[in-house]
């Protein structure tokens, strides 16, 4: 949706995805936002509490069950568990994403990695189709009158054919880019503490050949979790932002993150909108 400043204004219940890097300020905004009447959409709480929940258990009851005492009382039923999933907690969703490499040091191999993979592309995929009948539910059941779909980093990655017309169909695009300084902030902080991450298979399977050539590795099983992430993130920013960016330029507008930082409320925000609207249309 590519609307002029007028139509913006005339917009009844204005729904915006917010599309960029873990860390640009997504979240922030939302949380913004909800205190005005904003119905916050979480693609990442989405993903783990309806499409990843019964994977994610699972996935926690193989290593429960490799403890006797804990096989047993599951078996007859003794105890249960479940996901606490948050907000502001989405631990469960990266812990079942996982790192490549090492069992030793909590890797897993490259047949389970890709295969959790696939499976939290299928679910991202499927959180953003469920984003109309949301902004419905937004509406008529929770009273919101305005929607902001805030979307995991990963969302350039999917290639799913048609899914990012049909979000700009329903709402407006705005890509988030990260100013030098944020950029090389985020590289830091990823290098300095590394989380499971997504990539694109194509990506993943150039990057680890590379990896395991320089390093001299002949088996996955080899790699070391951690170092390995922390070697890819770097690449797999600047990846994404080329992607990014040819979202944006066909679907959407773009905003940096020096602009961003300056809003404090609705007000701010929909000045901003308006700004890029206009830089959008000359």
């Amino acid at each position: 949706m590519r609307p002029s400043v007028e139509k913006f204004r005339a917009w009844e219940r204005k729904c915006v995805t917010l599309l960029g890097m873990s860390g640009v300020g997504k979240t922030r905004l939302s949380n913004i936002l909800r205190q005005s009447d904003w119905f916050h959409y979480s693609g990442d709480y989405r993903i783990g509490t309806r499409y990843l929940d019964e994977p994610i258990l699972d996935s926690i009851k193989e290593h429960a069950m490799r403890v006797p005492m804990l096989r047993d009382l599951l078996r007859s039923d003794s105890i249960f568990i479940r996901n606490n999933i948050t907000f502001h907690n989405l631990k469960p969703v990266s812990t079942f994403l996982g790192m490549l490499g090492n069992p030793e040091l909590s890797g897993m191999s490259l047949t389970e990695f890709k295969r959790r993979q696939n499976l939290h592309r299928q679910a991202e995929i499927a959180a953003m189709y469920d984003v109309p009948s949301f902004m419905r539910k937004a509406r008529l059941i929770y009273g919101y009158s305005h929607f902001v779909n805030d979307v995991g980093g990963s969302l350039c990655e999917l290639d799913e054919p048609g899914l990012m017309a049909f979000l700009a169909e329903h709402s407006l695009i705005l890509y988030i880019r990260a100013s030098e300084l944020d950029e090389a902030s985020l590289i830091a902080r990823s290098v300095s503490d590394p989380k499971p991450l997504y990539y694109r298979e194509a990506f993943l399977d150039e990057q680890l050949a590379e990896y395991m050539q320089f390093n001299g590795i002949d088996y996955v099983s080899l790699i070391d979790p951690f170092d390995f992430t922390r070697w890819v993130f770097p690449r797999l920013f600047r990846a994404r932002i080329p992607r990014y960016e040819a979202i944006a330029a066909e679907y959407g507008y773009t905003v940096t993150t020096d602009e961003l930082s300056k809003v404090q409320d609705e007000a701010g925000f929909l000045q901003l909108l308006e700004q890029v609207i206009e830089r959008g249309t000359q």
